[in-house]
C-alpha cells in the first residue's frame, strides 16, 4: 500500500494518505499540501544542532527530515554535506545546551491525532499478517530478530500484541561496534524485562584483531556482518532451537534500500536469507519511516535514543555505509571510539602504501576499497595450481597450511571420505548414492596435494567446487558465513579452523556452491587483488 505525505499549515504536522489527491486536514479542515518525501521527526537535540550550524532560531518551529533534506514548517531546506565536516566548538555547545520538549510534544500529539485512522489501518494489517504467518508455519519455533533500532522495536511490539506472548524470544546480535545508545537501550529492556532478550556475540574473534589482518570493511566488502552479527546469531539459534525450523520476524522494509526492495515479505527459499534454516517474515515490509514513528509515538514505546541526536538509522557506529551526517554525529557523541577508529584507518592507509593517508580517509576512500591490495593476507587467496601431466582430470595444489585431518573434512559434502591406496597416501571420496569413487586425494607433501576427479560427467564443474574448498582451507578467517549457509548445523568454525561433522552433513553441497558463497569462500571476494 503506497503512502503519500501531506502537510497541514494550520496544525503544522505531516498527514499520511494512502492515495494522492486534494485533501483537507481531519483536525482543522485546512487544505493539505503534498510533500514528495518520506519523513521522520527532528528531535530537539538535532534541531539545536541545526541552529548552531545555520545560525538560526527554530525554537517553536516543527522540523521533519526526508531522505536528503529537512522540512522546516513544511518548507524544504537543503543542506550541504560540507556543513557536516567541522565540529570545532560545536560539540561543547551541543552537549551543554538545555533541551526543551514542550513544543516538540505538542506537535507530536497533533501528529498522532491527525493520523489515527492511518495508524489503525497499518497496525491491524500487520497484526493480521503476523497471525496468518504463525498459522501457516504452526510447527516452527518463533523468534524476533532484534537490532535495537526503531524498526525492530516496532516489530517486537506488533508480534507480542499479535501472539499475546511476551515470552517470545528476541535475538540481538552484538557486533561489539554498536552505538553506545544501543547498549543503553538493551540494558533498559533487560532491566525492565520488557522482552525475552538473548544476546549473540562472537567470542572467538575481536574486530580490531581481524581488521588489522584483512583491512576495514567497505561498502562492497562488508565481511563484518557475517563474522560479528549473522554468524553469532545463527550459533545462538542453534543453541536455542537445535535443528528445528524457525519463523523469524524481521524489521526489514522495502523502502530502506534498492537491495531490500527486491526482497519478499515472506522469504522461504531465497538467496536473500543470510541464515538458511529459517523462514523470514517482515510485518512492516511496506511501511515508511513516518509509519514507524507514528506507531512508536502512538504507543509511547521506549526506543533507542540515538535517533534523538539525528541518526536516521542505528547500527554499527563506524559502518562504511553510514551517511555524512552519521559520521559527523559519531565525532560528537562517540568521540573516543571515533578517534581510535580514525587512528587505525590512517595507519592502515600508510601500511598499504597510500601517498596521502589523511586525504584517503577523509574523502572516504577506504569505504570504496575492493580486494586485499597491500595486505599480507591477500596471499592466502592466491591459489597455486597446475594441471597434472600424467593423469587426465588431475590438478596439483600448493597449500599455505600443512595438510591435516580437517583438510580432508572439507570433502565430506561431496560424498563419503575413505582411505585409499596407502602407498600413495590416498583418500577417496565416494558418491554418496552409488559409492563409486569420484575424487582421489593424493598427498605429495605436507603442503602439496594432487586431486583427480573420477567417474563424473562434468569434471570441470567438480574441479571448480573442489577449488572452493581449497580456498576455504587456505584463506578461512572464521567469518562464519558457512555456518549460516548449512541448514543441518554440520559446519563448525573455531580457532583451530574449519570442520564438518560427517554424521550431520546431508551432502546438499550448498556450502561449496558459488550461489550461496561467492567464490566458495567469502575471503576470496574480500582479499582477491586485481592482476
Amino acid at each position: 500500500m503506497e503512502n503519500f505525505i501531506y502537510w497541514c499549515n494550520q496544525c503544522k504536522v505531516p498527514i499520511i494518505k494512502t492515495e494522492k489527491g486534494n485533501f483537507n486536514c481531519r483536525l482543522c479542515n485546512e487544505k493539505l499540501k503534498y510533500i514528495s518525501a518520506d519523513l521522520r521527526p527532528v528531535f530537539p537535540q538535532e534541531k539545536i544542532m541545526l541552529e548552531l550550524l545555520l545560525g538560526k532560531n527554530f525554537r517553536d518551529i516543527p522540523i521533519w527530515k526526508g531522505r536528503t533534506r529537512y522540512y522546516v514548517d513544511g518548507i524544504p531546506l537543503q543542506l550541504s554535506n560540507q556543513m557536516f565536516t567541522d565540529i570545532k566548538g560545536l560539540r561543547k555547545k551541543l552537549l551543554n545546551t538545555k533541551i526543551n520538549y514542550d513544543s516538540f510534544n505538542h506537535y507530536i500529539n497533533l501528529f498522532i491525532k491527525a493520523n489515527q485512522e492511518h495508524y489503525n489501518e497499518i497496525k491491524d494489517e500487520a497484526i493480521k499478517y503476523i497471525q496468518e504467518q504463525t498459522q501457516t508455519y504452526m510447527d516452527y519455533e518463533k523468534m524476533v530478530s532484534f537490532s535495537g533500532g526503531k524498526d525492530s522495536t516496532v516489530v517486537s511490539d506488533l508480534v507480542i500484541r499479535a501472539l499475546n506472548d511476551k515470552s517470545i524470544k528476541h535475538l540481538f546480535g552484538d557486533t561489539t561496534l554498536e552505538h553506545k545508545c544501543t547498549y543503553e537501550y538493551i540494558r533498559r529492556l533487560k532491566r525492565n524485562k520488557l522482552i525475552n532478550l538473548h544476546i549473540a556475540r562472537n567470542t572467538d574473534s575481536k574486530f580490531y584483531d581481524i581488521v588489522k589482518k584483512i583491512g576495514p570493511p567497505s561498502r562492497v566488502s562488508r565481511w563484518c556482518c557475517y563474522m560479528f552479527k549473522t554468524g553469532p546469531v545463527n550459533r545462538l539459534m542453534t543453541t536455542l532451537f537445535g535443528n528445528k525450523k524457525v519463523l523469524t520476524f524481521y524489521g526489514i522494509r522495502k523502502s530502506e534500500s534498492v537491495a531490500r526492495s527486491k526482497y519478499k515479505r515472506t522469504e522461504e527459499n531465497s538467496e536473500h536469507k543470510k541464515i538458511m534454516n529459517q523462514v523470514v517474515c517482515s510485518p512492516i515490509f511496506y511501511w515508511k519511516d513516518i509509519d514507524i514513528w507514528l506507531y512508536i509515538f502512538t504507543n509511547n514505546l521506549d526506543f533507542n535514543k540515538a535517533y534523538k541526536f539525528g541518526y536516521s538509522r542505528v547500527g554499527c557506529w563506524c559502518c562504511p555505509n553510514a551517511s555524512v551526517i552519521s559520521e559527523f554525529l559519531a565525532k560528537i557523541y562517540m568521540k573516543k571510539e571515533y578517534e581510535r577508529w580514525n587512528h587505525f584507518l590512517i595507519n592502515f592507509a600508510r601500511a598499504i602504501g597510500k601517498e596521502n593517508p589523511e586525504e584517503y580517509i577523509n574523502t572516504g576512500g577506504w569505504k570504496a576499497r575492493q580486494g586485499g591490495a597491500g595486505l599480507e593476507e591477500a596471499k592466502s587467496v592466491k591459489i597455486v595450481q597446475q594441471n597434472c601431466t600424467v593423469q587426465e582430470n588431475g590438478k596439483i595444489y600448493d597449500l599455505s597450511k600443512p595438510i591435516n585431518d580437517r583438510f580432508f573434512q572439507l570433502f565430506i559434502p561431496f560424498g563419503k571420505v575413505i582411505d585409499g591406496d596407502k602407498v600413495i597416501s590416498e583418500k577417496l571420496v565416494l558418491d554418496i548414492k552409488t559409492l563409486v569413487p569420484i575424487i582421489s586425494l593424493q598427498k605429495i607433501s605436507d603442503y602439496k596435494i594432487k586431486i583427480i576427479t573420477l567417474n563424473v560427467k562434468n569434471h570441470k564443474s567438480l574441479h571448480q567446487n573442489i577449488f572452493h574448498q581449497i580456498m576455504k582451507f587456505n584463506a578461512c578467517k572464521q567469518c562464519l558465513k558457512c555456518e549460516g549457509v548449512c541448514m543441518h548445523n554440520a559446519i563448525h568454525l573455531d580457532k583451530e579452523g574449519y570442520s564438518i561433522d560427517e554424521k550431520l552433513c546431508k551432502h546438499c553441497q550448498m556450502c561449496v556452491s558459488s550461489k550461496y558463497i561467492p567464490g566458495g569462500c567469502m575471503m576470496c571476494r574480500y582479499l582477491r587483488t586485481r592482476r
